[in-house]
């Protein structure tokens, strides 16, 4: 399966006093604004930090629950949080934290796929930083 995605950022003014939008093509983000304030700080919008949690969060669930069901196991609920750690001009981690219900799955197999999913979702094979996993079978 090949496709592609695409996304726009749009900035004015410098880095501190400026801002920006980001849009994707779904338009689920449709010119929705960043900042210094928003990254750094606290302020209304978004920051790429957290666009891109929510984007290996997304990207990890999904890929478990497909190793999960081709193991013959349908997950009655997937609840993963990420965490963005930003260090002087770096992303030097990311805390996944799983939390699942899966019946009739074994702690020892459901950790096993959790490690596996962590090594083969496109976005952990993407970012260039240490992926932390903690996960609990509930």
């Amino acid at each position: 399966m090949k496709f592609k995605r695409e996304a726009s950022a749009n900035w004015k003014g410098t880095g501190m006093e400026g801002s920006g939008t980001i849009s994707t093509q779904s338009t689920v983000l449709d010119s929705t604004q960043y900042s210094f304030k928003t990254r750094f700080e606290n302020g209304v919008g978004t920051n790429p930090e957290e666009l891109i949690g929510a984007a290996h969060a997304g990207c990890y669930t999904m890929q478990l629950s497909f190793l999960m069901s081709e193991a013959g196991y349908t997950p009655t609920n997937l609840d993963t949080h990420a965490k963005v750690f930003f260090e002087d001009g770096a992303i030097p981690k990311i805390e996944l934290k799983l939390e699942a219900e899966v019946p009739n799955l074994s702690k020892e197999e459901f950790l096993e796929l959790a490690e596996k999913a962590k090594e083969i979702c496109p976005i952990s094979k993407l970012l260039d930083t240490k992926i932390e996993l903690s996960a609990n079978l509930g």
